[in-house]
């Protein structure tokens, strides 16, 4: 109906004049004191010629806009061919409408690969970076200095910044590295917590792993990915007490001993660069690590649920999907 209207607006001038020849038939019919009848008739035949005009221009002019409204939502797909233009100013739109796709097919081609080029690149500068990591550490283990623990600690931090660093980039095709299945949940978190392990050894902290669900409906590297994220953060801002992950009512339980967030801060955790006051004080937060974690649990339909007070602690919940979500593997 709207469609009709928009039609109606546009072309105003032409239903105006059919109107008005009716109504100057009919009024000269009256002053000349002519049959009315015969007026009306004429009248009658002439509405009838405008309603037919009205409808098939209508039919064509809404057939094409709604092409257009198709074209637009759809411009880097568009059509081969368009129907022929009724004028020129149709072949002038239509010629601006190929134009501007072919730009942006252009453009897409040339952002895919510059993306696919720092994806070869982070990807390799990773796998390179990891030579003179792993030739550091074995160096440290000979070493049991308290000098020796707190270079090993950097250095494990370094490495997962460089796998960050890959995860950022691969996140805009993630959906085409997920594998669904079946995941134990118990093994997943204990690799996670075992990574940070020296970590938690050289701050002090404690760690307790309540029994857990036998498995979840998941992607068992990018379900570590967001367990990473969220104990690195837990670590970062522990300095007594610990960490205590659980089940509560089907959801995983991360809970820390913290130093909180603040009310202010806990709606926007999650926003690409935001470090909230937390971050500000600690001036190496990037605000990229909790950004990817709901990216990646939004790829995984894992909801998120934070609340935390400052000054005691912040507790994560994760509500993982029901089988029927996805199609995986058995």
């Amino acid at each position: 109906m709207r469609d009709v209207f928009h039609y109606l607006k546009a072309k105003w001038m032409l239903w105006a004049f059919g109107v008005m020849a009716i109504a100057l038939t009919l009024l000269i019919a009256y002053l000349g004191g002519q049959s009315m009848a015969l007026a009306w008739y004429t009248a009658a035949i002439l509405g009838f010629l405008l309603a037919l005009l009205l409808y098939f221009d209508g039919r064509r002019y809404i057939g094409r806009l709604r092409l257009m409204r198709t074209i637009r939502t759809h411009l880097g797909a568009l059509p081969e061919a368009l129907p022929a233009p009724q004028d020129a100013l149709e072949g002038a739109c239509q010629a601006i409408v190929r134009a501007l796709a072919q730009g942006h097919q252009e453009a897409s081609r040339a952002l895919e690969a510059a993306q696919n080029e720092n994806l070869t690149y982070y990807t390799l500068w990773v796998h390179q970076i990891k030579t003179p990591i792993a030739a550091m550490r074995l160096v440290l283990r000979e070493n049991d200095s308290a000098e020796a623990l707190v270079l090993r600690q950097e250095l494990f931090k370094v490495e997962r910044y460089a796998e960050l660093a890959l995860q950022y980039v691969k996140l805009r095709e993630i959906a085409n590295d997920l594998v669904i299945e079946r995941c134990d949940l118990g093994r997943i978190v204990r690799e996670s917590v075992k990574k940070y392990g020296l970590l938690f050894v050289y701050k002090g902290l404690s760690v307790e792993i309540a029994p857990l669900a036998g498995s979840v409906v998941s992607d068992a590297k990018w379900l570590g990915f967001i367990l990473e994220q969220l104990l690195s953060n837990a670590v970062k801002y522990t300095n007594e007490g610990g960490v205590k992950i659980c089940m509560e009512s089907g959801r995983l339980v991360i809970e820390d001993s913290g130093i909180g967030i603040r009310p202010e801060d806990l709606p926007r955790i999650f926003e690409k660069g935001y470090t909230g006051y937390n971050g500000r004080v600690d001036t190496r937060a990037s605000g990229v690590g909790l950004y990817l974690t709901r990216q990646v649990a939004d790829a995984l339909a894992i909801r998120i649920d934070v609340r935390s007070q400052l000054g005691h602690g912040t507790r994560v919940a994760l509500s993982f999907p029901d089988a029927d979500t996805f199609r995986f593997r058995e």
